[in-house]
């Protein structure tokens, strides 16, 4: 049994962590509340842009000329995963569920005889991958954002990821990453880049998207060839955006959970140290009585 002196330095010790843990709660919960804003705020313009390019890449389907990031190589040989996790732990499976995720669908790719590329944003997710897919990491970005998440951090991300499609490195890109649906609700989420992904069904939006037509002006070549890398790092920057909150919210529930676990410790060596102490005053209260009477 723990003497009266070590569970004292325990209850201190939890305490302390409580008191960490519980600043750290309050920090996520703070800084949740722009970046569930600002992915809010980006949705519909990237969702509307998506569901523009999907359409266009339907109507353009079979015709000569158009752009390879748009339409496609025509081949599936290789794939390249863009995975978006975070710099730091502490926020419970958040990075292990992208990191799952991941590994599955480079493995399903190995199975089926493809190569598989992968670009990490976030230290975590490439420590985690690095120990599988060494030689398969052609990338990796670290502090993305960590003073503020800027639209020129995922410009420079989809840069990258451009440059590589256009050198012929892979044929499909594919973003996985957290979406963010409540403090403790993420969902994740896997997001194809390149080539552009059909529609899905029939329906159409409200504003007729799905069944469009579109005329270009100067030029289509001249307008899509602006367009498509925007709408590369449109997504990303959603996916950025998208992660951050999903970070803070479960960061937030998993300190939460954490603090409260920390009082749950606390009171049960309270318990403990009370119930040893009155057995260590009943033992000397006994030897007393005894040398007592002894006498």
């Amino acid at each position: 049994m723990a003497s009266l002196k070590e569970l004292r330095s325990r209850i201190a010790s939890v305490k302390s962590t409580q008191k960490i843990t519980s600043a750290m709660k309050m920090v996520a919960a703070a800084k949740l509340r722009r970046a569930q804003e600002q992915a809010e705020e980006a949705r519909p313009y990237a969702e509307r842009m998506d569901r523009m390019l999907a359409s266009l890449a339907a109507s353009l389907q079979g015709r000569n000329g158009v752009s390879p990031m748009l339409a496609g190589t025509g081949a599936d040989k290789t794939h390249l995963l863009l995975v978006i996790t975070s710099d730091r732990g502490l926020c419970g499976g958040f990075n292990t569920s992208i990191v799952r995720r991941a590994r599955q669908m480079a493995n399903d790719l190995r199975a089926e005889g493809k190569t598989v590329r992968i670009i990490c944003i976030g230290r975590k997710g490439r420590d985690q991958l690095r120990r599988d897919f060494a030689d398969e990491i052609v990338n990796s970005f670290t502090e993305v954002g960590r003073r503020k998440l800027s639209f020129e951090d995922a410009d420079q991300i989809a840069a990258q990821v451009a440059e590589l499609f256009t050198a012929g490195e892979f044929d499909v890109c594919t973003m996985i990453y957290n979406r963010f649906k409540s403090v403790i609700s993420q969902i994740v989420t896997t997001q194809l880049l390149i080539p552009v992904a059909p529609p899905e069904g029939d329906e159409e939006d409200s504003d007729g998207a799905a069944s469009a037509v579109y005329s270009y002006e100067p030029d289509e070549a001249e307008i899509l060839a602006d367009l498509l890398p925007r709408n590369l790092a449109v997504q990303v920057f959603r996916g950025l955006l998208e992660s951050a909150a999903s970070e803070h919210g479960a960061r937030m529930s998993a300190m939460d959970n954490a603090t409260r676990n920390a009082g749950d410790m606390i009171n049960g060596l309270t318990l403990t140290y009370n119930r040893t102490r009155q057995a260590q005053i009943t033992k000397e209260l006994i030897e007393i009585i005894s040398g007592a009477e002894a006498l």
